[in-house]
């Protein structure tokens, strides 16, 4: 902090004006995220995937890649088609190449003629609309075509034949949109309340909380404007490189990038500010105490962040290309919370000069030694210590830290033993994989067209499995693809497109036709029994991998079905890979920043129990109370990567903070000071971080619920029962020791708090006050 009053001015002056306009720029950049998105589960799957192997293969078969919208048409009383809806279907089909769109018509976007298949029951009509793969991403008017066309469907539906998910109209029929197309849409639906609900959600909630904790009309609103401006600057960043191609964006990562600076920024605010007040009790102009607040906070606060990128990017080392993205997305996002909190609240905090202890009005902090001296008139100022020992007051952090002292074991051997009750219900956490009908939180178009869809037509068909194969094994293949359990049917393709594998365009009956061979190599469609998106569907996709492998060993096994699974894996895989790692990198910062091996060790197993505890209480919400599917394999693994370097944090601000008073009045009287200045802070902190995940659950997708939970439930565990009974009895029952190997270790308990340091907090004289 400058001293010279102009220049502090000027530097003040200068640091908002940077982020007014950082501000400017960066919002318009946030409401632009979206425009940026890859929600194609297809494109976050490595190269050397077998599914992307056999898509690439795939290609050389057909012109041009397609991203089918299916319309799906039944009576509404459960009849069969009769000829005249038949025939209004066949004429709103050939009216779709017509509708326009862009300046031109949707003709120029398709890929081939739109036509109605009969059902073989003759209870239902599809409409295949094969939308350009390529142009599918296209925007007109920050609209992309995918959800165009989606939504020009249903209009016209509507409009033409009276056909809708519920009503009827004159001819009977209700109708569906669903497909790739359908369900791109919808969950682009879904993730649309980022930019809006989410936020605001997190911001009201995170509002409420910081009222509470300040009692200030002023105070909150610098904080959240905090976390405002750092969100900016983190969507400023990642837009330009989303824009550039640098990283892939999906709604997922956007949707915690929102949640991430908010929580991180009120955070690190919380902590600068809570030092801040504290050091305006011992200084004349609130720029010396914010010099002394300002550095003492760094150290804790860059080694949370230090501590959480580092975690983040270990995703880097993921198969997935949107786990590689969440990592440095997520930690770019910490980035500008760190940047925010340490210089644009600084210069807030600092803006009306000597008067700037108004915005902590009505409970503005005054120093302790003038307004002691103004009340007693001069002799009596001198029996007032400007500094009390904080362990010595009423307050309740200051009597929950005397609590913890005098029954330190004990506490932490219950804290613990409740840990590890409810970490033994790990094993029943389900996550081999979710369904994509299964994503949806609320009822949706897609999920509804596709029931429909699986009870009137093969339900794999719409979407088969794709064998690239030797055109010598063409007979080999087709016969071990029909032989594995759950397949439907396996054949040739021929070049048809638009039917459901099995099925001629126009209806039933057509001749079949030669197989296409390309490069001496043959496609065969393989339709399952159960629907592509399911995970029965995935399942026969693995088994037809073992099947076809042992008469074909260079065939490749594609399709939507194999794209899910070859994501399990890779997410199983990640899981195994990226956890070890993690912890090894923390580890290792905790070691560095406490410098002990013995503190470090200890905050490692405290977190890592935390976050099994809550797992296994997850598993017990999800299947006995929420009654939720399986979770998909990336939930536990950002689960972990977020309790742990989140979780971590709170530790780090206790530790550091009692390893301070340590090196004064050594480690026993050290911990019960460190909880008793920290223990509000962190825990509205805690409070904060967990209110924000939780708003996760306001978008209507399975996975961000149980994140949501996993994470907002195991910040609450870190915050009411690591950092508050299990760290701090387990320090205060160890000692010095404690600091192993470091010289605090060695350092006897020495002064007044030496022999105290137990009988200090097992007493609470009755003169206290």
């Amino acid at each position: 902090m400058l001293r010279n009053p102009v220049a502090r001015a000027v530097a003040v002056a200068v640091v908002l004006v940077v982020w007014l306009g950082l501000g400017s720029v960066g919002g318009m950049a946030q409401g632009r995220l979206s425009q940026v998105q890859t929600n194609d589960a297809a494109a976050f799957l490595p190269s050397s995937a077998q599914s992307t192997r056999a898509a690439e293969a795939a290609r050389d078969f057909v012109d041009t890649q397609t991203l089918p919208a299916l319309v799906v048409l039944a009576p509404a009383d459960g009849s069969d088609v009769t000829d005249a809806q038949l025939q209004a279907v066949a004429r709103f089909a050939e009216q779709v190449p017509a509708l326009p769109v862009d300046g031109g018509t949707w003709a120029d976007h398709l890929t081939g003629p739109v036509v109605p298949v009969p059902s073989q029951d003759g209870a239902a009509i599809l409409v295949p609309v094969p939308l350009d793969g390529q142009a599918a991403e296209q925007l007109v008017d920050d609209e992309s075509l995918t959800n165009l066309l989606v939504g020009d469907l249903r209009t016209a539906l509507a409009d033409d034949l009276g056909a809708t998910p519920t009503t009827a109209g004159d001819l009977g029929l209700h109708a569906w949109v669903t497909g790739p197309a359908g369900f791109v849409s919808d969950l682009g639906t879904a993730f649309a309340g980022i930019d809006g609900l989410l936020l605001l959600v997190a911001l009201g909630a995170v509002l409420l909380i910081l009222v509470v904790v300040y009692r200030s009309p002023f105070l909150p609103f610098v904080v959240i404007l905090t976390a405002v401006f750092a969100l900016a600057l983190a969507g400023l960043v990642v837009y330009e490189l989303a824009d550039a191609g640098v990283l892939v964006l999906n709604g997922q990562a956007q949707g915690i990038l929102s949640i991430l600076v908010v929580g991180a920024a009120v955070d690190y605010s919380l902590l600068l500010v809570a030092r801040y007040r504290e050091e305006l009790r011992h200084a004349e102009h609130p720029a010396d105490a914010m010099r002394v607040a300002w550095r003492q906070t760094l150290e804790p606060v860059a080694a949370s962040a230090g501590t959480v990128v580092a975690g983040l990017l270990c995703l880097l080392l993921s198969d997935l290309a949107s786990n590689r993205s969440l990592g440095p997305v997520a930690a770019i996002g910490i980035g500008a919370a760190l940047l925010a909190a340490l210089t644009f609240l600084p210069a807030v905090l600092l803006v009306a000069g000597r008067r700037s202890r108004a915005l902590f009005w009505p409970r503005a902090p005054r120093p302790v030694a003038a307004t002691t001296t103004a009340a007693t008139h001069g002799e009596h100022a001198a029996t007032v210590p400007p500094a009390a020992d904080p362990s010595e007051g009423n307050g309740l952090w200051a009597r929950w830290a005397r609590f913890v002292a005098r029954r330190a074991r004990p506490v932490w051997l219950v804290s613990a033993a409740v840990l590890l009750v409810a970490a033994a219900f790990v094993p029943t956490f389900r996550a081999s994989g979710t369904s994509q009908t299964d994503v949806f939180l609320t009822p949706v178009d897609s999920v509804a067209g596709e029931e429909v869809l699986a009870e009137h037509f093969p339900a794999g068909a719409v979407q088969p499995a794709v064998v690239i194969v030797a055109q010598d094994e063409l007979d080999a293949v087709v016969a071990a693809a029909q032989d594995v359990d759950g397949v439907a049917s396996a054949t040739p393709y021929t070049g048809s497109t638009g039917a459901p594998a099995g099925a001629a365009p126009g209806g039933p009956g057509a001749a079949p036709a030669d197989p296409v061979v390309v490069d001496g190599r043959v496609r065969v469609d393989v339709a399952t029994e159960a629907p592509s998106d399911s995970q029965e569907a995935v399942d026969t996709v693995a088994d037809l991998r073992d099947a076809v492998v042992t008469v074909a060993p260079d065939a490749l096994v594609g399709g939507p079905a194999a794209e899910t699974l070859d994501t399990q894996v890779a997410g199983a895989r990640d899981l195994r890979v990226i956890v070890p790692v993690v912890l090894t990198v923390i580890l290792l910062i905790l070691m560095l920043l406490l410098r002990s091996v013995a503190a470090g060790l200890l905050l490692m197993g405290a977190n890592v129990l935390s976050f099994a505890a809550a797992i296994g209480v997850s598993a017990l919400v999800f299947d006995h109370v929420l009654d939720l599917p399986d979770a998909d394999p990336v939930v536990p693994l950002y689960g972990f990567v977020f309790l742990v370097a989140l979780g971590v944090d709170y530790s780090i601000f206790l530790m550091t903070r009692v390893r301070e008073e340590s090196a004064a009045v050594g480690t026993r009287a050290g911990v019960v000071r460190g909880l008793a200045v920290t223990g509000g802070v962190i825990t509205s902190a805690g409070l904060v971080l967990a209110t924000t995940f939780a708003a996760l659950s306001v978008i209507p997708l399975l996975f961000m619920a149980q994140l949501a939970f996993i994470v907002a439930f195991g910040v609450l565990l870190d915050t009411f029962v690591v950092r508050s009974l299990l760290v701090p009895g387990l320090v205060h029952d160890l000692g010095a020791r404690t600091w192993w190997p470091s010289a605090l270790a060695r350092r006897p308990e020495h002064g007044v708090h030496a022999a105290t340091a137990r009988t200090a907090a097992d007493e609470e004289p009755a003169h206290r006050s």
